[in-house]
């Protein structure tokens, strides 16, 4: 799981038929994540919004979470950080 900011929104009209219903946001790793992917497209599942930030699970994780392994996923929001300023990390 990493924390994300959520940069952006994505429609997509046409889709598999395990997404329909689903909304997309892009999200960006926070630099203390030391990801090695600088942004990704996540199904959310929280309700989040652009400058939100965000929980998100990546991986067989994902899909888990949406209720169905068949779906396409890779990445979904599945919480959002009610204090970002109070995010701690000890290195």
């Amino acid at each position: 799981m990493i924390i994300a900011k959520v940069i952006g929104t994505v429609v997509s009209t046409r889709k598999n038929s395990n997404l329909i219903g689903s909304k997309f946001m892009i999200v960006e790793p926070l630099p203390v994540m030391h990801s090695d992917v600088q942004r990704l497209v996540a199904v959310d599942q929280a309700g989040a919004g652009i400058g939100d930030y965000v929980l998100v699970s990546v991986g067989s994780a994902a899909r888990m979470l949406s209720g169905s392994e068949a779906a396409s996923i890779d990445a979904a929001i599945v919480g959002v950080i009610d204090s970002p300023d109070e995010i701690v990390v000890k290195e």
